[in-house]
Protein backbone atom coordinates (compact mmCIF):
# COMPACT_ATOMS: atom_id res chain seq x y z
CA UNK A 1 0.00 0.00 0.00
CA UNK A 2 1.37 3.38 -1.24
CA UNK A 3 1.33 5.71 1.70
CA UNK A 4 0.86 9.48 1.32
CA UNK A 5 0.53 12.40 3.08
CA UNK A 6 -2.90 14.68 3.13
CA UNK A 7 -2.20 18.14 3.73
CA UNK A 8 -4.91 20.55 4.80
CA UNK A 9 -4.44 24.08 3.89
CA UNK A 10 -7.63 25.95 4.82
CA UNK A 11 -7.20 25.29 8.93
CA UNK A 12 -6.70 27.80 11.69
CA UNK A 13 -5.51 27.68 15.30
CA UNK A 14 -7.87 28.81 18.16
CA UNK A 15 -5.97 29.75 21.04
CA UNK A 16 -8.56 30.21 24.39
CA UNK A 17 -6.24 30.75 28.05
CA UNK A 18 -8.81 30.47 31.01
CA UNK A 19 -9.13 30.48 35.01
CA UNK A 20 -8.32 26.51 35.94
CA UNK A 21 -11.61 24.96 36.09
CA UNK A 22 -13.49 27.31 33.05
CA UNK A 23 -12.22 24.79 29.93
CA UNK A 24 -15.00 22.21 30.05
CA UNK A 25 -17.87 24.76 29.52
CA UNK A 26 -15.85 26.81 26.39
CA UNK A 27 -14.85 23.19 24.80
CA UNK A 28 -18.63 22.09 25.38
CA UNK A 29 -20.33 25.49 23.86
CA UNK A 30 -17.49 25.08 21.03
CA UNK A 31 -18.47 21.42 20.15
CA UNK A 32 -22.31 22.47 19.69
CA UNK A 33 -20.77 24.89 17.09
CA UNK A 34 -19.15 22.96 15.35
CA UNK A 35 -15.78 21.72 16.76
CA UNK A 36 -14.38 18.17 15.77
CA UNK A 37 -12.19 17.97 18.87
CA UNK A 38 -9.56 20.07 21.11
CA UNK A 39 -6.70 19.95 23.17
CA UNK A 40 -6.52 21.03 26.83
CA UNK A 41 -3.15 21.56 28.76
CA UNK A 42 -2.75 23.37 32.58
CA UNK A 43 0.08 26.05 32.37
CA UNK A 44 0.53 28.79 35.26
CA UNK A 45 0.29 32.82 34.46
CA UNK A 46 2.52 35.47 35.61
CA UNK A 47 2.78 39.44 35.33
CA UNK A 48 -1.13 40.35 34.63
CA UNK A 49 -2.57 39.25 38.27
CA UNK A 50 -0.97 42.56 39.73
CA UNK A 51 -1.99 44.84 37.66
CA UNK A 52 -5.82 43.80 37.20
CA UNK A 53 -5.73 43.22 40.99
CA UNK A 54 -6.35 46.82 40.57
CA UNK A 55 -9.88 46.59 39.87
CA UNK A 56 -10.56 44.34 42.57
CA UNK A 57 -10.20 41.27 40.24
CA UNK A 58 -8.50 38.27 41.80
CA UNK A 59 -6.96 36.31 38.97
CA UNK A 60 -5.35 32.98 40.05
CA UNK A 61 -2.41 32.18 38.52
CA UNK A 62 -3.28 28.82 37.28
CA UNK A 63 -4.81 28.47 33.55
CA UNK A 64 -6.28 26.03 31.51
CA UNK A 65 -5.06 26.41 27.94
CA UNK A 66 -7.59 25.21 25.07
CA UNK A 67 -6.23 24.62 21.88
CA UNK A 68 -8.39 23.52 18.61
CA UNK A 69 -7.68 23.45 14.98
CA UNK A 70 -10.91 24.05 12.80
CA UNK A 71 -11.38 24.72 9.11
CA UNK A 72 -11.28 28.92 8.05
CA UNK A 73 -14.79 28.27 7.03
CA UNK A 74 -15.74 27.79 10.81
CA UNK A 75 -13.40 30.19 12.80
CA UNK A 76 -15.20 32.63 12.87
CA UNK A 77 -18.57 30.82 14.30
CA UNK A 78 -16.43 29.01 16.72
CA UNK A 79 -14.12 31.82 18.24
CA UNK A 80 -17.42 33.96 18.81
CA UNK A 81 -19.15 30.94 21.14
CA UNK A 82 -16.13 30.29 22.86
CA UNK A 83 -15.19 33.87 24.08
CA UNK A 84 -19.29 34.30 25.03
CA UNK A 85 -19.28 30.85 26.68
CA UNK A 86 -16.21 32.04 28.20
CA UNK A 87 -17.42 35.51 29.60
CA UNK A 88 -14.31 36.76 28.02
CA UNK A 89 -15.60 40.10 27.75
CA UNK A 90 -15.74 40.42 31.90
CA UNK A 91 -12.07 41.61 33.60
CA UNK A 92 -9.59 38.79 34.66
CA UNK A 93 -11.57 36.22 32.51
CA UNK A 94 -9.06 34.99 30.00
CA UNK A 95 -7.65 35.64 26.57
CA UNK A 96 -7.77 34.12 23.20
CA UNK A 97 -6.29 34.33 19.93
CA UNK A 98 -6.35 32.66 16.18
CA UNK A 99 -3.37 31.48 14.59
CA UNK A 100 -3.07 31.10 11.09
CA UNK A 101 -1.37 27.45 9.81
CA UNK A 102 0.28 26.84 6.85
CA UNK A 103 -0.30 23.30 6.72
CA UNK A 104 -1.45 20.57 8.61
CA UNK A 105 -1.24 17.28 8.44
CA UNK A 106 -3.38 14.08 9.97
CA UNK A 107 -5.43 11.18 8.91
CA UNK A 108 -7.69 11.20 7.02
CA UNK A 109 -10.34 7.77 6.10
CA UNK A 110 -10.48 7.02 2.59
CA UNK A 111 -14.29 7.66 2.09
CA UNK A 112 -13.60 11.05 3.46
CA UNK A 113 -11.12 12.20 0.66
CA UNK A 114 -13.65 10.61 -1.51
CA UNK A 115 -16.40 12.35 -0.44
CA UNK A 116 -14.82 15.63 -0.74
CA UNK A 117 -12.61 14.89 -4.14
CA UNK A 118 -9.61 15.00 -2.19
CA UNK A 119 -8.36 11.53 -3.26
Amino acid sequence: MKRSITVLTDVELITCIVQKGNADTIVKAAYEAGAQGSTIHYAQGSGVREKLGILGVAVEAEKEVIQLVVSSEQVDRIFDTMYLAGELDTPGKGFMYVTNIEKAATYIPQEILEKFGLE
